[in-house]
């Protein structure tokens, strides 16, 4: 919606990616574990763990990291066996909140989790609760640069991408979730620069949160700063003044 800011976006504009690099670097880690563990460590062959690793790099994650975790996946070097788990809650308002997981000892997980959700005005929820409020999709991140948006729509359906969005300084494009790493492949082949792709959860509406922006948004970061945590979806937008009061502080 013109003149809100979805937490798709919010996050961007906080900064929370580069603030937490140690953070973000233990959920890529993860996510190679698991994707070479169920597909095979070859990444021309597995495209779960080619966008991984395509992210770690992006991120600068050093080679011989990512090639250690390939190998904790596959089994060559020991190392811990994550489980996939999601659990589905609430928020202020009443807020629909979706988290994604990978966890060694989901009895800990768990426990973290309700524990914050309580703590800081959210409530845990039943399995389904909420989930059907969200949409599956693909997410690709290119920097906007010196890229015309009508170009960079035409090129991005063109190469099988359902919408493209504006959002500050980079174009997120959507795909289907099962076309993603194929709109990927074509836009590198078009000479496309990907800074980040993955699987997303788009809420199917939204409500407005700014009456509460700033617990809300305090109760998203201390879940996600939870280290099972891989990533956290909200039904949720704020108006851009009340955006920029936030980022401002």
């Amino acid at each position: 919606m013109s003149g809100h800011s979805k937490w798709s976006s919010i996050k961007h504009k906080k900064g929370a990616a580069d603030a937490k690099r140690g953070k973000l670097f233990t959920k890529i880690v993860k996510e190679i574990i698991v994707s070479a563990r169920e597909g095979g460590g070859d990444a021309d062959s597995n495209p779960r763990l080619r966008l991984a690793v395509s992210n770690a790099k992006s991120a600068n994650m050093p080679n011989a990291n990512i090639e250690r975790a390939i190998k904790r996946g596959t089994g060559e070097i020991e190392g811990a066996n994550y489980e996939q788990l999601v659990y589905e809650g609430y928020g202020q308002k009443g807020i629909a909140i979706f988290i994604e997981t990978l966890t060694d000892n989901k009895l800990r997980t768990v426990a973290e989790i309700r524990h914050t959700l309580s703590k800081y005005g959210g409530s845990l929820a039943e399995s389904g609760a909420v989930a059907w409020m969200f949409v599956l999709k693909g997410q690709i991140e290119i920097a906007k640069n010196e890229i015309e948006e009508d170009e960079m729509m035409m090129t991005a359906l063109e190469a099988g991408a359902e919408d493209v969005e504006v959002e500050d300084d980079i174009f997120l494009i959507y795909t289907s979730y099962s076309d993603l790493h194929q709109v990927v492949k074509n836009l590198e082949e078009s000479g496309y620069n990907i800074q980040n792709a993955e699987l997303t959860r788009i809420p199917k509406n939204t409500i407005n949160a700014d009456d509460v922006a700033d617990k809300l948004l305090n109760l998203l970061d201390k879940i996600e700063d939870l280290d099972d945590v891989q990533k956290v979806y909200a039904n949720f937008e704020i108006s851009d003044d009340v955006m920029e009061r936030i980022t401002a502080d």
